[in-house]
């Protein structure tokens, strides 16, 4: 009598089936765990920039008042919310039957939420303020906190970015940058000579990070590395700058609504035609920066 084969016994056995989703799509960007947030009323935050100081003058007994009248001048800000959405629809019969191992709508409800996530950090880095996206770093950096490199990364560049940051009376809480530039200044750092990365910051997780002038250095792979300037195609970008502290007055801050803070979850409920239920997943989101003294670029970052 033969043996069973093993594709006879497959059909009373199940091969081990581990419960959950393993995450594959994965960017880093460290620098989304320190981003304060701001929560508001309204579809928009207004607030008011300082442009130039009043006037003063010089005098003595008897000097009339001329060059000190100019009157103080402001910019009003707005920075609007956006909706970041999307709708998990689960059929009945699989919810039903293919749930046992791994709940069929809380891993869609999961999936849609880090793509929420995932989008907003994109904006953080790359939103152009039109096609319903919010304003990003790259396009908020004021023109005269721009460096343009244009070449190799120096330790000169990032005191130069340092020196542009005075919203903090010259603290500087961050250096954001792509895993490339990052490898980059490890690379200086040993090129020093004896010199080792251990300089680090330790973040409210517990985890550290690199530090250049006791600075934290997140990696964000959101920061592109194929950027233009001039003849040069492969060029990225360093960014610093502040966190808010709360006073809507220094550096960035994310912006979410005050009612539905954060990431939002809603039962719509069974589909009108077709044996579906429907959770959607929503986000209402923004970015501010408050003062253009919080934050600085450094381009054209070629290697």
């Amino acid at each position: 009598m033969a043996s069973v084969t093993l594709v006879e016994s497959a059909k009373l056995s199940d091969n081990e089936l581990i419960a959950g989703v393993i995450e594959n799509v994965i960017t880093v960007n460290q620098m989304y765990e320190a981003l304060p947030f701001e929560t508001i009323d309204g579809n928009a935050l207004q607030y008011t920039r300082e442009n130039a100081l009043g006037a003063v003058q010089l005098g003595t007994v008897g000097t009339e008042i001329v060059a000190g009248k100019a009157a103080a001048t402001f910019t009003s800000v707005t920075s609007a919310l956006t909706t970041i959405v999307g709708d998990a629809e689960v059929n009945g019969l699989i919810q039903a039957t293919r749930s046992s191992h791994t709940d069929q709508t809380g891993s869609q409800v999961a999936s849609k939420a880090k793509s929420a996530g995932r989008q907003f950090q994109d904006m953080l880095v790359n939103g152009t303020g039109i096609n319903n996206q919010f304003t990003g770093l790259l396009a908020l950096v004021d023109a005269t906190k721009i460096v343009a490199q244009d070449g190799a990364l120096s330790f000169a560049l990032l005191d130069n970015l340092i020196d542009l940051v005075t919203d903090k009376d010259g603290e500087v809480d961050y250096f954001a940058m792509n895993a490339r530039t990052r490898r980059s200044f490890f690379n200086l750092v040993r090129s020093l000579g004896g010199a080792s990365v251990t300089e680090v910051v330790q973040l409210p997780n517990g985890a550290t990070v690199p530090a250049y002038r006791s600075i934290p250095i997140f990696r964000n792979d959101y920061i592109p590395v194929n950027q233009t300037a001039g003849s040069l195609t492969n060029c990225t970008t360093v960014l610093a700058g502040t966190f808010d502290d709360g006073s809507e007055s220094i550096g960035i801050a994310g912006l979410t609504a005050a009612n539905d803070g954060g990431i939002v979850i809603k039962d719509v409920g069974e589909h009108q035609t077709r044996d579906e239920h429907i959770t959607r997943v929503l986000w209402y989101c923004g970015l501010a920066l408050f003062n253009l003294n919080g934050l600085a670029a450094g381009t054209g970052v070629t290697n």
